[in-house]
């Protein structure tokens, strides 16, 4: 049998392997991330009640989208699905674009640096205000509720929950903009 770490099975007891593997997991997944494009680029990090034991991510998932939608040029129109774990936070950024994010589970604490978003709830449809948060202020945005971010909004946010929250998000940004930009 070989005496390689790498060939141990994965029941084995290994020693370090396990830590190591947490202690790799969090920066190895993000760069992966990053430099595939799908990155939020937003610096995640571990929250001061985070478990030593469990990775803290934020993972954004591109469900649907166009890079020629009808009405605007050099533009794309992208729907992503971004799940951010318990402990997890965002670092202060800001978008190239519009972009509109629904709180589908868990609630996002939201802060807002610069600019002011209105929180809404209810259909587009027939929106109904919840409260409007200006530069140094920070509120907690709930499942169902939704916010309108425009390119001069510098934020950042945390999950402070203990369950995952998960963000419907569409965005019309320039044709190969990133995602975000960290400020």
């Amino acid at each position: 049998m070989s005496t390689d770490p790498a060939d141990r099975p994965t029941d084995q007891p290994s020693g370090r392997a396990p830590r190591l593997r947490r202690v790799l997991f969090v920066p190895l997944t993000a760069a992966a991330l990053l430099t595939s494009g799908a990155g939020l680029g937003w610096a995640v990090a571990a929250d001061e009640a985070a478990r030593d034991d469990e990775p803290v991510v934020v993972v954004r998932e591109p469900l649907a989208g166009t890079d020629a939608p009808r009405g605007v040029t050099g533009r794309s129109l992208q729907l992503h699905r971004v799940t951010v774990m318990p402990g997890a936070r965002l670092a202060s950024h800001h978008h190239p674009g519009t972009q509109v994010s629904r709180i589908e589970n868990g609630t996002l604490t939201y802060s807002v640096e610069t600019g002011a978003v209105r929180v809404m709830r209810g259909s587009a449809d027939a929106p109904q205000l919840v409260r409007r948060v200006v530069a140094g202020e920070t509120v907690r945005i709930r499942t169902g509720q939704w916010i309108v971010e425009q390119p001069h909004v510098v934020h950042h946010a945390a999950n402070r929950g203990e369950v995952p929250v998960v963000i419907y998000l569409t965005t019309l940004f320039r044709t190969g903009a990133p995602a975000a930009i960290p400020d």
